[in-house]
């Protein structure tokens, strides 16, 4: 099985030159007023463009008109290739689930695209996932064992099989789909967030340990709240209807975001609301263990998690980080946008003005490793142009959020230089990245990461750096607490990508 510790490639076979981003997934549900139309699928099309930071690979819509043929449309490519006009109008019901897709353990594919439908003894059934079992391989032999076929390596359709296949000893009779649910829950602790749809209510779950993001949202009751925005009391006002999204950003004016779903939690959608069914707790003595590398680069700066906008956290990285590493400097710039927030917090809390230093080119799309110096510069050059004023004979800071490779950087830092920068200091506002991560989001192998192969003053030697410093992990872990908000359960962040210490420890077939 083809882990996320992998190479991933574009469908040219090109190697990215940096992180790459996990899934989308969002659900919506209204009443049979909608039976006929297909306003759900709109909105779930409106949710997934608001998630396609998580994923571009395939992308794909499923809705229920209340029977067991539901109406299904998948395809590669973004949200606003694949769902035209002609592929919307088929896709009329009263609730949904969509998923937008980065592939982590199968090919970019059609085959794979989510949602996956499968028919069971007890009804059709629907399931769109983000994360990565950390156990598949022992999962997927007791699928096969017990002569199930897969038709793909995606864990999200081992998800689908098991949780039809469950339970195989005749522990639940009968459509319990909550108590299939908790059985893979068991089987399976992390990492994932699910939407689940039957043909008349739909499930979301999260992980036990909460690695994954979900949050629940309402439906605004009428076209004025649509248009003129939502006030104090609207949580008060009924609701046409409720929706599940891996990010709060995704909630746009048509909907209201209501919480987070609990690690562990398995709520009930019907046409009458959210109705919570169980909370999981991790297996005992395990901590809980969001992705704290959500709040440095994967979510949008718009999102909330654990009662904190991500871009306050990121203005907190960077103010931690200028009492970190301090150094002299007429200007303080970011990569845009990656480093926006950061830039602004190293100056405040440094009092070195801040400004913009590259002007990013809109219509570029990511930039791939080349085989040749000269064209990984024309790349950067391309995507990025320098402000003159800003950068000739200044003492340069340049904030971004990460290093992984260091194959974008040492351009960028030749673009300040020949627009005369005097220094170029880099600043990254998060700690290096040094170990792979299992849990849904693909980070290279150990060995390509470059703060394994080189210390601070070697890597700033390779990128043409007059310094370069990162961001602490106890200052990291110290920014995304600074302003949290939970009340109701203890806080856990994973840092298996920087420290090597992965939640629950690893499986026998992981460790390396």
């Amino acid at each position: 099985m083809e882990k996320a510790l992998k190479n991933k490639t574009d469908n040219r076979g090109v190697v990215e030159s940096g992180l790459t981003h996990e899934c989308g997934v969002f659900a919506a549900i209204g009443n049979e007023e909608w039976e006929n139309s297909n306003e759900i699928a709109q909105i779930i099309m409106i949710g997934l463009q608001a998630l396609q930071h998580r994923g571009q690979e395939s992308t794909g819509i499923v809705t229920s008109e209340g029977s067991n043929e539901f109406n299904i449309e998948k395809g590669m490519g973004l949200v606003k290739n694949v769902f035209t006009n002609e592929s919307m109008s088929r896709l009329n019901g009263y609730m949904g689930i969509g998923h937008t897709r980065y592939s982590t353990s199968a090919k970019s594919t059609v085959v794979n695209a989510q949602p996956f439908v499968v028919h069971s003894m007890h009804g059709s059934l629907a399931v769109a996932h983000n994360g990565e079992l950390v156990n598949a391989s022992a999962l997927r032999k007791q699928v096969l064992d017990r002569g199930v076929g897969l038709s793909t390596y995606s864990d999200s359709e081992l998800i689908t099989q098991a949780l039809c296949l469950i339970p195989p000893d005749g522990e639940v009779n009968g459509p319990d789909w909550p108590a299939r649910i908790r059985h893979l829950m068991q089987w399976a602790p992390l990492s994932y967030s699910l939407v689940i749809m039957l043909k008349d209510r739909i499930y979301a779950v999260r992980d036990p340990y909460g690695n994954r993001p979900l949050c629940l949202g309402k439906i605004l009751a009428s076209t004025t709240e649509m248009v003129n925005g939502y006030s104090d009391n609207i949580l008060d006002k009924p609701a046409d209807g409720w929706v599940i999204a891996s990010e709060s950003c995704a909630f746009l004016k048509i909907t209201k975001y209501i919480r987070e779903i609990e690690p562990g939690e398995i709520v009930e959608l019907t046409k009458n609301g959210p109705k919570t069914i169980d909370i999981i707790c991790t297996p005992e003595g395990k901590k809980l263990a969001f992705c704290i590398f959500e709040y440095v680069y994967f979510a949008r700066p718009t999102s909330i998690f654990e009662g904190q906008e991500v871009y306050n956290v990121r203005v907190h990285c960077g103010r931690q980080l200028a009492l970190e590493h301090p150094i002299e400097a007429d200007i303080v710039g970011s990569v845009p946008e990656s480093g926006n927030a950061a830039a602004h917090g190293y100056s405040l809390e440094s009092n070195i003005p801040q400004g913009e230093l590259l002007a990013k080119n809109s219509y570029v799309g990511r930039t791939f490793i080349q085989p040749t110096n000269r064209l990984r510069q024309m790349n950067v050059a391309l995507k990025f142009s320098p402000i003159l004023t800003n950068v000739r004979g200044k003492r340069v800071i340049l904030i971004d959020d990460s290093i992984v490779r260091g194959n974008t950087v040492g351009p960028i830092i030749k673009l300040l230089r020949k627009a005369g920068a005097k220094e170029v200091h880099i600043r990254i506002a998060s700690p290096p990245l040094k170990y792979p991560c299992y849990m849904g989001i693909n980070i290279p192998t150990r060995d390509e990461l470059i703060a394994n192969a080189k210390d601070f003053e070697d890597i700033a030697l390779k990128v043409g750096a007059d310094s370069l410093q990162y961001l602490s992990v106890e200052g990291l872990v110290k920014a995304v607490n600074k302003d949290l908000k939970i009340k109701k359960r203890e806080v856990g962040h994973c840092t298996a990508c920087l420290t090597g210490e992965y939640p629950g420890g690893l499986p026998d077939e992981l460790r390396w």
